[in-house]
């Protein structure tokens, strides 16, 4: 069954010609009437996907104690920006904001603002932070980055990057051809490559060994992390990326999720999450261009056993009936594991740093990225 959105591209790529894979990703996740991200909660059960804020508070809590420790670094400075892009449903940063109370003053100097375009998920987040704006929190919501009012930031991204559009290039012995969506012979959107090799690519490749034919480089939208790393060169402060990706090279990663499940990214256009692994070498070295320090990055298994995921564990084990303690042995595993849908080694956390910082906490200074 087509959605009206998939109307909508077929209609454009008529008029204007098969488009790119960043502006169809794009369109099928923030179209104003039809986008994924406009018309949903898409997490949890009865969503597609579910977040590791979703699985245990702990997530949530070890981040917010990482917040801390990194304000104190930073001269505990008042009043201070904890920003988060893409909060989802605001378990994360409820939780943060919960833990960090052991740190008065922090929660006293913090003005939190939260990026998100979502008027379905703002509304979850005013929810899940009513009780800390009933305490005093001060909350601000923006649509962009570059609209977080000036002044020192901790910013938090947990899973934000992996939904930026990616453009795709193919290597095919000749150059590298831009893979674009079209229409094809029987009706259906599918995919192909423009005649003639693109004259961005090669500069966009220059840091990846030598590829193969049908080597695929994708792009991320470099929008929001170059406002990102400009506003924290600009203005102090510290980015956390936790995402799944890797450091760097050739690769396919467009995937389509729908009900927990893979699915095919040209299918249901609109009604299902599209994301692409994350190439933190490429956001690293964003951050450099701009003149902040990128460390990592690390493995989310071994970022969290740094902040005490394992203590964390056991106090909360000890006061829970057996049910409940199984409960969160078995989200600790999902979020520090190796095993097969354990996130432990495939997401990945990087910060972006102000160079005035130092080394961030969890860190070591031997783990400043370097290409």
């Amino acid at each position: 069954m087509t959605t009206p959105l998939e109307e909508e591209i077929r209609l454009l790529i008529a008029a204007e010609g098969p488009m790119p894979v960043g502006r169809y990703m794009g369109l099928c996740l923030g179209h104003p009437r039809h986008g994924y991200y406009m018309t949903r909660d898409p997490l949890g059960a009865q969503g597609d996907f579910t977040t590791a804020p979703e699985i245990s508070q702990m997530f949530g809590e070890l981040i917010g104690l990482w917040a801390v420790a990194t304000w104190q670094q930073m001269g505990a400075p008042a009043p201070f920006r904890l920003v988060e892009l893409g909060p989802g449903r605001g378990t994360l940063m409820a939780d943060a904001l919960r833990a960090a109370r052991l740190v008065p003053a922090f929660g006293e100097a913090a003005r939190i603002h939260l990026v998100e375009t979502s008027p379905v998920l703002r509304v979850a987040q005013a929810r899940a932070l009513a009780h800390e704006e009933r305490a005093g929190a001060r909350v601000s919501w923006h649509a962009r980055i570059e609209d977080v009012p000036a002044g020192p930031a901790i910013v938090l991204a947990n899973e934000f990057f992996d939904a930026l559009p990616v453009d795709q290039y193919v290597w095919t012995g000749a150059g590298w051809h831009e893979r674009k969506v079209g229409v094809g012979a029987q009706g259906q959107l599918t995919f192909g490559l423009d005649a003639a090799p693109s004259r961005m690519a090669p500069a966009l490749a220059a840091h990846l060994p030598p590829p193969a034919p049908g080597a695929v480089l994708e792009v991320m939208e470099s929008g929001p992390p170059r406002a990102l790393a400009a506003r924290l060169a600009t203005e102090g402060g510290i980015g956390l990326a936790i995402d799944y990706g890797h450091a760097g090279g050739h690769g396919d990663t467009l995937q389509a999720l729908k009900a927990h499940r893979f699915a095919d990214p040209l299918a249901d256009a609109g009604e299902a999450d599209l994301t692409a692994h994350v190439d933190f070498a490429r956001l690293a070295l964003v951050g450099q261009e701009a003149g902040l320090k990128a460390f990592g990055p690390l493995e989310q298994g071994d970022f969290l056993a740094r902040l005490g995921l394992a203590a964390r564990t056991d106090r909360l084990m000890r006061d829970a009936a057996p049910e409940a303690a199984a409960a969160i042995a078995t989200a600790t595993r999902r979020l520090a594991g190796t095993g097969d849908g354990e996130m432990g080694r495939l997401f990945k956390v990087l910060a972006l740093a102000h160079p005035h910082l130092g080394t961030p906490p969890a860190f070591d200074p031997s783990e400043e990225f370097n290409r």
